[in-house]
């Protein structure tokens, strides 16, 4: 019996696995990366020799209003150490500078004060001035341009009306955007509602190169390029972190060029070759990722490309924070799988729901797939409605799974499911 430990909430969940049934466990390489140097100095070493950009300090030397854009409550940016090292860069070049931080929510709830304190520190919080994005409050936003796929581009004019723009974010593999960090800071982090959304449109998704890995010819990450450039983001830092969300590596610089460099290496120490499974189970690497439904697709889409058809997928995701989005809740418990496709492929671009598009991935995984959720906060019989199957325990939704499958079914472990990059060779 081989002992796992799958990352739940704010620490684990111990997963059992018969020898006889295991096939494989998936881990991405950043556990076992040493980087050789501190968090501080990986970051300080970035923004100290950028790709291709001079240093933040000179860009922000004669800048009067300096913007920088930073994650919300959901990502896992550790910005308690990035943001004062940014912070101190543009001060370095520029001591009287009126920064305004910006958090970029996309279409997420407001971050909360105390979710800022914990994410930034109280002295970032009770010094510096910080604006929350929110989408829905359309007098916040202006239009910049259309975008390739037809879409308007509307941004918040805080990120419009400065001098310098600055991002912040984190790099690892994104279900449909193919990666996440860079240019996804502004679309969707700080466009309104309508971007977002017609962004994330149902032909957009179903595009084959809407994936996990992918940027070439991906629509979605077109967009998002072109809605950075649009805005003149001038300055990056991205960073790549390990499972215990510590800083492996920095990047900083050029809005394509420093994201290029991120993703050549987390594609490096994340990708590895799928390995096909009668049962798959995974995470959605814990908190803040697994707060809540609406964003644990990201793993399970990771699960798919590793379970045989007809084959059952076990997530484990502690859903603290309920379902995730009041439109999600309505779409995913909407009917049958099968309904709720046909329902979403039928609305246009322009009419796309919010947050349809976790949705949409669901129900393509559960055509195909029966998904066991693991949660101790959701309510089991939501998680039904779901079209899913509630267990409190990984080993008992792995004992579940093998009533379906069989004794001798085939298991594979990726207790990461979003630190990993799993390719069909």
């Amino acid at each position: 019996m081989k002992t796992f430990s799958i990352p739940y909430y704010t620490s684990a969940l111990e997963l059992h696995v018969d020898e006889k049934n295991l096939k494989a466990e998936l881990n991405s390489r950043t556990d076992s990366y040493d980087a050789g140097k501190g968090e501080a100095e990986l970051v300080r070493e970035a923004l100290a020799n950028p790709i291709g950009t001079p240093r933040l300090c000179e860009l922000a030397k004669g800048k009067n209003r300096i913007v920088l854009v930073t994650s919300d409550h959901t990502r896992a940016v550790p910005s308690k150490l990035t943001l004062p090292l940014l912070l101190e860069e543009i001060r370095r070049g520029n001591p009287e500078a009126d920064i305004t931080i910006l958090i970029a929510t996309g279409l997420h709830r407001a971050t909360t004060e105390e979710e800022q304190r914990r994410m930034f520190g109280d002295a970032i919080v009770d010094n510096e001035k910080i604006v929350v994005n929110q989408a829905f409050v359309d007098e916040d936003f202006e239009k910049v341009c259309d975008l390739p796929s037809g879409a308007e581009l509307w941004v918040n004019k805080v990120a419009l009306h400065c001098d310098l723009l600055v991002t912040e974010g984190f790099i690892e593999p994104h279900f449909f955007a193919g990666f996440s960090g860079g240019r996804k800071s502004i679309l969707p982090g700080i466009c309104n509602a309508a971007t977002v959304n017609e962004n994330h449109s149902y032909k957009a998704i179903s595009s084959p190169y809407s994936t996990t890995g992918v940027l070439e010819h991906n629509p979605i990450h077109e967009d998002m390029v072109c809605a950075a450039r649009a805005v003149n983001v001038q300055f990056i830092m991205n960073v790549a972190l390990n499972a215990e969300k510590k800083v492996i590596a920095a990047f900083a610089g050029d809005l394509e060029q420093a994201h290029e460099k991120g993703v050549t290496f987390v594609r490096s120490l994340a990708q590895c070759p799928s390995v096909e499974g009668d049962i798959v189970i995974t995470s959605n690497g814990g908190y803040p990722l697994d707060q809540n439904l609406y964003q644990s697709p990201k793993a399970v889409a990771t699960a798919e490309a590793c379970c045989r058809e007809g084959g059952v997928i076990i997530m484990c995701a502690s859903c603290c924070d309920g379902m995730g989005g009041t439109h999600f809740e309505k779409l995913i418990v909407k009917g049958t799988v099968d309904e709720i496709d046909a329902y979403l492929s039928k609305i246009p671009p322009k009419e796309t729901i919010p947050e349809q598009w976790c949705a949409q991935i669901f129900a393509r995984i559960l055509k195909k797939h029966k998904v066991i959720l693991v949660t101790t906060y959701l309510d089991h019989e939501l998680v039904r409605k779901a079209n899913m199957i509630p267990a409190s325990t990984p080993d008992e939704a792995l004992e579940m799974a093998y009533e379906i499958m069989g004794r001798d079914a085939e298991v594979v472990v990726i207790p990461d499911g979003v630190a990993v990059l799993a390719v069909k060779e």
